[in-house]
């Protein structure tokens, strides 16, 4: 039997075995992206794109979110958790010996820290969470910032409670800031959380790593408002574990 909210090992596989759904799978592994990026990615038709994505939704293991940037397009996200119990699974149902632990990101000691930027509109609430979260998760071993297009005056206070109930983080003192304070800085990697915000924000040279996290703002979200920020911040949070292996890996091609 498989557990429930769990892919079928069998399914996935079967799923995931396609050369343009695996190529679709892959491109959605590194961040969320729309239907024409995709397209692009892979060179193939749209109609194509769009039937095996929409086979990978029917599995469980995309979703879509419409963009709150321009509501006639949708920003496709992979499900890497459900990905990653799908794996394990495999490996279990052909042999006990064969079921997979997740390894735990190991941060080269002596190697200049991974930079990251999270970005925003407001940063009073979604790019303030990643940036405590990610901050906490590698005990101050990354260099994280995150600042908005168009700062608020004051942190959200639901972000602020969720942060200290929640994940026992406390960002009180902090009060939101442009992303011109820090234009000019380098960036290993720059994460926008906002539809919004991904259309606005600049470069940060060559090297930088852009990546997209289509994350809905929880102060306008249909929940009621403590819902909605507790939905965020733990989406936020899966998406950070699932990032700690990325940086791993960046600081030690340093």
């Amino acid at each position: 039997m498989v557990p429930p909210g769990q892919a079928d090992p069998r399914s996935f596989l079967g799923l995931v075995a396609h050369p343009l759904r695996w190529r679709l799978v892959a491109e959605l592994a590194r961040g969320d992206l729309r239907v024409g990026e995709l397209v692009g990615l892979v060179a193939q038709p749209q109609n194509l794109v769009s039937y095996h994505l929409r086979l990978l939704r029917q599995g469980g293991l995309v979703t879509a979110t419409r963009s709150s940037f321009d509501g006639r397009d949708s920003y496709y996200h992979l499900d890497l958790d459900r990905c990653a119990h799908a794996l394990a699974g495999t490996g279990a149902a052909l042999h006990p010996a064969l079921r997979m632990a997740p390894a735990a990101p190991a941060f080269a000691p002596g190697r200049p820290p991974v930079t990251v930027l999270f970005v925003c509109t407001g940063n009073s609430a979604r790019s303030p969470i990643a940036e405590a979260l990610l901050r906490d998760r590698t005990a101050g071993r990354a260099e994280v910032a995150s600042a908005g297009s168009r700062p608020k005056a004051t942190l959200h206070p639901r972000a602020v409670q969720v942060l200290r109930d929640r994940y026992g983080i406390d960002i009180a003192g902090r009060r939101p800031r442009h992303l011109d304070a820090v234009r000019g800085r380098r960036f290993d990697h720059v994460i926008t959380l906002c539809d919004k915000a991904r259309e606005v924000c600049p470069e940060f040279g060559d090297s930088a790593r852009r990546v997209h996290w289509s994350i809905p703002d929880p102060a306008t979200a249909g929940r009621t408002e403590h819902a909605a920020f507790i939905g965020a911040a733990d989406d936020i949070d899966t998406r950070i574990r699932h990032l700690l292996p990325v940086l791993a890996a960046s600081e030690a091609q340093q």
